[in-house]
């Protein structure tokens, strides 16, 4: 059983996961260029979000749960400005493609947060 077929009902984990992968890629052809500073960054940050989502699905509680939504958001917004500095750099690799997946991702993690604390105050 792969990732995508054990959560297939899970649309952020899936999003986040295929988004990690296309992360580690670019990360790779970053070190190709010898830009490995950055490539670490994103790297770490890329990966990190849907390691957070993954975690908050056994969260103790809907307040753990919400907690950890917020960490990959803030993982996600740390991704968009290195992927904006690589965007701004004229030599490196495209990543407008990049940018508009973790657009949808910051999305849904807004709107899954969102409900979560709605449903936690009532």
């Amino acid at each position: 059983m792969t990732f995508n077929e054990k959560y297939k009902d899970n649309v952020i984990l899936i999003k986040s996961f295929e988004f990690a992968i296309k992360i580690v890629e670019y990360s790779e052809e970053l070190e190709s260029f010898r830009k490995y500073v950055l490539a670490n960054q994103l790297l770490k940050s890329g990966t990190s979000i849907g390691a957070n989502i993954k975690e908050a699905q056994n969260a103790e509680s809907k307040k753990d749960f919400i907690h950890k939504m917020k960490i990959a958001i803030k993982e996600a917004d740390e991704t968009e400005y290195w992927l904006f500095i690589c965007d701004a750099i004229k030599n490196y690799p495209e990543c407008k493609s990049l940018l508009f997946e973790l657009e949808s991702i910051i999305k849904i993690l807004n709107k899954i947060i969102s409900s979560s604390v709605k449903s936690l105050n009532k």
